[in-house]
Formats: C-alpha cells, structure tokens, sequence
C-alpha cells in the first residue's frame, strides 16, 4: 500500500505529468498529437509521461488505428484524497488541543 502511495506522490510531482493530467481532467479524452500540441515538450516526452501516469494508474490508453487516446482515471486518486483527509484531521485535533492549551494558559 505505501508502495503505491509513493509512486501516485512520485508521478504527479513531476510538474509535466501532473499538467498533463490536469489536463485529460478538465478536457476529457485526448489523443497524444493533442496532448502534444500544447504541453511545450516533443512527443517522445509526453509519450514518455503518459507511460509514467499509466503505469500509476491515472490514466488509461485506448488505441483506435494508429492513434492512442488518453483519458483520465480519477479513482486512481482515492488514495491521495485518502491521505489528505487524514492529514486534514490529524492536524485540526492538534489546532483544537493547541486552543484548549492557550485557553487553559489564560484562565
């Protein structure tokens, strides 16, 4: 399980993936000439991310002739949103005893 987490924080820390993937998010299934065309990098290069974010679950590959198409797999990132959640809370109780500790320290 830390396994996983590790390469879904690795993979989109990159800020080429993590744009590349924003991306089939916000726009849906794209081919790879698309994703191209305004990501800054050659081919080989989203190529290359787009393997990274496959192997990590975030996006799925579809091939129709010579072209692939990329969409996004947002239940791949259940496990950040997880983590989130946990931090979230974890740090809201150490606010709340730090209030508590102040409060008490006026009284």
């Amino acid at each position: 399980m830390a396994e996983a987490h590790d390469m879904l924080f690795r993979t989109l820390a990159d800020p080429t993936r993590r744009a590349l993937f924003e991306r089939l998010c916000r726009e849906g299934e794209k081919t790879v000439g698309a994703l191209t065309a305004q990501a800054g990098v050659s081919q080989p290069v989203v190529s290359k991310h787009l393997g990274l974010l496959k192997q990590a679950g975030l996006v799925r590959d579809r091939h129709e002739g010579r072209q692939t198409h990329y969409s996004a797999q947002l239940g791949a990132l259940t496990p950040l949103v997880d983590w989130t959640s946990q931090m979230a809370r974890f740090w809201e109780q150490r606010f709340d005893d730090l209030e508590n500790l102040l409060r008490r320290m006026d009284q």
